[in-house]
């Protein structure tokens, strides 16, 4: 019970980080006038393109931490 409740303490922090990313990135790319559903699909600038990777690490990350507290 011990390491779950040590996960939940790593894992609610990068839920965290992931909906302030996700929020920037979208904000950032609506005022850049893209369509946040297409970032995957268009060159983004620098700044857009390092908060994409960000997200996307840290989706890895809790997918990976979330498959271990399954098991």
């Amino acid at each position: 019970m011990l390491t779950m409740n040590s996960d939940q303490e790593d894992i609610n922090p990068m839920r965290a980080r992931l909906r302030a990313l996700d929020a920037e990135f979208d904000r950032d790319m609506r005022a850049r006038g893209f369509d946040p559903a297409q970032a995957e699909n268009v060159a983004l600038p620098s700044h857009l393109a390092a908060l994409y990777a960000e997200r996307e690490q840290i989706k890895a990350a809790l997918e990976e931490m979330e498959r271990e507290t399954d098991d």
